[in-house]
This record gives C-alpha cells, structure tokens and sequence, in this order.
C-alpha cells in the first residue's frame, strides 16, 4: 500500500438510466433519479397501474389443487 494506486474504485451498482425519466439515477434515491420519480413509481404501483400478468389456465389450475 504505498499509495501507487489511481483512486478508481469500482461502483457498487452499473449507473443505469432512471426508470421513469430516463435521466441518469441517483446514489441517494437508486434506481431512480430523484425522490419525484421514486413517488410517481411508487403511486403508479398502489393504484394498480401496474400489474403482473397472468395466464387464464394458471388461475383455473390454482383452484383445482387440494392444498
């Protein structure tokens, strides 16, 4: 350790662009670039914006199965 080294550290995450506005994301408020698009992504989630899609013959498999 006798300080030869550049300084560059590796980041602990890729900077990736932000989610919702494309903008580069901020450490404070990862992924996202600020803490307004870290909301509007949270409120797009709890009013059912959002939805994870579903096959019908999942649903009927699901109820047939004794559990």
């Amino acid at each position: 350790m006798s300080g030869e080294g550049t300084g560059n550290v590796a980041p602990l995450r890729p900077k990736r662009p932000c989610p919702e506005c494309g903008r580069p994301s901020s450490r404070d408020t990862y992924p996202f670039c600020s803490t307004r698009c870290k909301h509007v992504d949270l409120n797009r989630w709890l009013s059912g914006s959002y939805a994870i899609p579903v096959r019908d013959d999942e649903e009927e498999g699901d109820e047939s199965e004794p559990k």
